[in-house]
């Protein structure tokens, strides 16, 4: 049996005697999610990776008094402000935690420490953990941003938006290429432009006999399928209006991943279009999505109106024309004149959608009596993940109910 000393400075608390393995991994684990106050009342002391672990978490999370701090009220953060520091520290995240943690223990550094402007600094951003939410602190620091940390920013920022169309583009292709050719099917094409092999096989239980016995027989086609003689020319277009608050930056990057793809696509002509109280046209940087992004400026107020005053000057085919907004809809500009706006379009034959956001971040904030008012208008207002985006286009173009996920989180 162990024995403990007066002073208590054996190598076992009483606590720990008769205590198994699993109490003790229990315990070792108490002590790493309470922080360095709780060593005495855990009894545990931890060593090698635990404790340069526990070090990593506690210069973050150990605030004395800050929300959700880890320490006690006489403890600071201790990342100190110098890039140095903060570089060794980002690399012992990336060490000692998986990449979906350090990202979001990067994004509470910035939010509670106010690192943003050590992103500044070349040797901080070849440090981090590139991810969409770097890429929106990137952009809105943009215009303080020195010339000589511009190109590794712009380094960070390729990375994000080529991994970003790896997952993305060859899907949203797919779908909406399926949905084009389903909404430019004709039923009476002319004799040269039907589709023969669709045709015959939508007409195969019509096949008859001829007489004379030899088993020859024919095809009656009931129902012509067909293409119009352009086929290959621009089947629909594609307005995407986005917002760029700073509220909005985990959409803007999706939205502007999403406008490469589809401009990539020769049967869509497709036009980006981001606003504040301004409006900007990007659809010439649409070639290349980190254009379109540093193109961007976030923050700001928001003028929905002006915005959707400018798209609907850029119809010329309604009927054949989807208008996309992605904003929270905390509208600055005139309410009224943005109702009658998107009333106006959807009467002339426009196909409009609303996303509340484009990102995966959950469900967002958004002003909910603007959004009642787009509904009852006849265009739903709703949180959209990347992954959802390309059905829910798909809709749009075939003019078929969209695929909303949650009735509860639209209007």
């Amino acid at each position: 049996m162990t024995t403990v000393t007066e002073s208590g400075t054996d190598a076992e608390r009483p606590a720990a005697v008769g205590r198994g393995a699993a109490d003790d991994e229990r315990l070792r684990r108490w002590r790493m999610v309470l922080g360095a106050d709780s060593a005495e009342s855990t009894g545990c002391t931890l060593t090698g990776q635990d404790a340069a672990m526990d070090g990593a978490l506690n210069a973050l999370y150990g605030g004395g008094g800050r929300p959700g701090s880890r320490g006690g009220s006489e403890r600071s953060a201790g990342l100190g402000t110098s890039a140095p520091s903060v570089a060794r520290w980002l690399g012992d995240i990336r060490t000692y935690f998986p990449s979906s943690v350090v990202q979001v223990m990067q994004r509470d550094a910035i939010d509670r420490l106010g690192l943003s402007a050590l992103l500044l600094e070349p040797e901080m951003l070849e440090a981090v953990e590139a991810d969409v939410h770097l890429v929106g602190t990137l952009l809105s620091l943009n215009k303080a941003m020195p010339e000589t940390t511009k190109e590794t920013a712009r380094a960070v920022v390729r990375k994000v938006v080529d991994d970003l169309e790896k997952r993305l583009a060859t899907r949203t292709r797919a779908t909406l290429t399926g949905a084009l050719d389903r909404s430019a099917k004709i039923n009476r094409p002319r004799h040269h432009d039907i589709d023969w092999d669709r045709t015959i096989r939508a007409n195969l239980k019509n096949y008859l006999l001829l007489p004379g016995g030899d088993g020859a027989g024919t095809v009656v086609p009931e129902r012509l399928i067909g293409y119009g003689r352009a086929a290959q020319a621009v089947k629909k277009d594609v307005i995407l209006c986005i917002d760029q608050s700073g509220s909005m930056a985990a959409s803007v990057v999706y939205a502007s991943v999403f406008g490469a793809v589809l401009a990539s696509m020769r049967t869509l002509r497709t036009r980006l279009v981001v606003f504040d109280t301004a409006v900007v046209d990007l659809t010439e940087q649409l070639d290349d999505p980190v254009d379109v992004l540093f193109g961007t400026q976030l923050g700001g107020g928001t003028d929905i109106n002006r915005a959707l005053a400018y798209c609907q000057s850029q119809i010329t085919r309604p009927a054949d024309t989807v208008v996309v907004l992605i904003s929270d809809l905390y509208e600055g500009g005139i309410r009224d004149e943005m109702l009658k706006r998107v009333a106006a379009m959807k009467a002339s034959g426009v196909q409009f959608v609303t996303l509340l956001a484009l990102s995966d971040e959950g469900a967002p904030a958004y002003d909910r009596e603007h959004a009642a008012a787009l509904g009852a208008l006849g265009a739903p207002a709703f949180a959209c993940t990347p992954d959802l985006f390309p059905e829910v286009m798909a809709a749009a173009l075939e003019k078929r109910s969209l695929p909303i996920p949650d009735k509860e989180t639209h209007q």
